[in-house]
């Protein structure tokens, strides 16, 4: 009996250190590669990973502060966008578990100063799957030179969308919007008599003691907070004020890997809903192609090579001067979060290949971003210039063409009044990636603000037969034909 005692403990040991052995590799492996890109410039923030619902690596890369020379760690705060929007839904979920409201009434129910015409046609469950038809508030021409910079109560804000014609019956499709969740929040308060974010606090943050995690205001001393920059191409600013009044519960919200992964990890009990309730949040309400929508958080499949595919269940967000992920593979309580904080980035690229990682999967090296160089080409030497160096480095191995860098640099030569040279770099993205409707979207934009119709009509058409979703492309062509 001794004896096999002993065996059972000697094959313990064993497997623990192959598992540690294992796991030390995968962080190496993981430190090697947001290195890299840390390197090449596309990414400044903090990771966490976990396998097995055990942290297995976590490290800041770059700088919290610019200027001071402040190293990001585990414990910066950042900003966090739209992944705030989970945490909006869990806590309409719980309201809903607790019999205060509905979610298949319609938001009049709970909003008597809404206007009837649209809320009596709009439930609950609509705003959290972005079915709605509420048109997204920061869609609207001109919404951050006019808005973004402005306090409003969340009453206030209301206001300012929703006496606005629909984007189509609610129920109908999916078109992702903030005004949605903006309205969520706004329903918590009127049924709470508690502001979003102490109900927020009480229910979600104190019970799991995230301690690091809240509502973020720009006139509060925040230890450990991280400033929000902006990449152009080489150069890096500092990012342009946007009132946290304005993001509230679709985007407002702070926190660091630390807390999310406690966040993570609360996702897999019954601490905060019961097992039905969390069930909810995860379920694929609306079909996107491959991808689902749940309540707050998007529904996929990755490959997994010969074991097939993995489920996994994640987010993205993106406010002025930040840009993060959390991913989370339930099946294996596998975790990866990257909080980053010079902008838009290639945060989900750098995420399949941490997630290839942890799977024993082949992957793609970073590689340098060639819109990068193309920007300063374009924008100081003019469209010959900048075509001569595209066609001298696009066969560079040390280079790759990025979808949302272009379309990022693109628009940048476009808000700068170089038309000519932004339509070149969208030209570049159309060609690079056929299938893609966002950059025929971007492409008729370009053509539409150098007075192009023609092209412009061209191109959104493309766009919108490609994403059948892009209700923003629809709008504008309605508007340009119907001219």
């Amino acid at each position: 009996m001794k004896k096999s005692i002993k065996l059972i403990a000697l094959f313990i040991v064993f497997l623990l250190s192959n598992w540690s052995i294992s796991a030390q590799d995968k962080a190496q492996q993981i430190e090697q590669l947001l290195s890299k890109y840390n390197e090449y410039g596309q990414f400044n923030g903090s990771a966490l990973v976990a396998e097995n619902g055990k942290v297995i690596f976590k490290k800041g890369f770059g700088s919290a502060n610019m200027e001071w020379n402040i190293p990001n760690q585990p414990d910066t705060k950042f900003r966090l966008g739209s992944i705030s929007k989970q945490f909006t839904a869990l806590l309409i979920v719980k309201l809903a578990e607790q019999g205060k409201l509905k979610l298949d009434v319609p938001i009049t129910a709970y909003l008597a100063d809404y206007p009837k015409e649209n809320g009596d046609k709009i439930t609950i469950h609509q705003l959290l799957t972005h079915t709605s038809g509420i048109p997204n508030y920061t869609d609207a021409p001109n919404f951050f030179k006019d808005k973004a910079r402005n306090s409003y109560t969340p009453e206030q804000f209301v206001k300012t969308f929703s006496n606005l014609p629909l984007d189509f019956t609610p129920g109908e499709k999916f078109s992702y919007s903030n005004s949605g969740y903006f309205l969520l929040g706004y329903i918590i308060e009127k049924i709470t008599g508690k502001t979003y974010e102490q109900y927020l606090q009480e229910t979600i943050f104190i019970p799991l003691k995230m301690v690091n995690s809240g509502y973020d205001h720009s006139d509060v001393i925040l230890k450990n907070r991280a400033s929000g920059y902006e990449r152009k191409g080489k150069l890096i600013t500092n990012a342009a004020y946007v009132d946290m009044s304005i993001p509230y519960a679709a985007g407002s919200l702070y926190s660091t890997v630390e807390d999310l992964y406690l966040w993570d990890q609360a996702l897999y009990t019954n601490k905060l809903l019961s097992a039905k309730s969390m069930e909810s949040l995860f379920k694929p309400y609306i079909h996107l192609g491959r991808p689902a929508y749940g309540y707050g958080w998007f529904i996929d499949e990755v490959d997994n090579g010969d074991k097939g595919k993995l489920k996994t269940v994640g987010h993205g967000g993106g406010i002025n001067g930040f840009n993060t992920i959390i991913s989370r593979y339930p099946a294996d309580k596998n975790l990866i979060v990257l909080l980053n904080n010079t902008g838009g980035t290639v945060l989900g690229e750098m995420n399949n290949a941490v997630c290839a990682i942890l799977y024993n999967q082949k992957f793609e090296q970073p590689k340098k971003s060639l819109a990068f160089e193309l920007l300063e080409a374009f924008s100081t030497k003019g469209t010959k210039a900048g075509m001569e160096s595209y066609n001298k480095l696009k066969n560079d191995p040390t280079y790759n063409i990025k979808e949302n860098d272009m379309n990022r640099v693109g628009y940048q030569l476009l808000q700068d009044g170089k038309k000519k040279e932004a339509i070149e770099i969208f030209k570049i993205n159309v060609e690079t990636f056929p299938k893609s409707g966002n950059v025929y979207d971007s492409l008729g934009e370009a053509y539409l603000a150098d007075g192009d119709k023609k092209m412009a009509i061209a191109n959104y058409k493309k766009s919108v037969e490609l994403d059948p979703t892009n209700e923003g492309g629809k709008k504008i062509l309605k508007e340009i034909t119907s001219k």
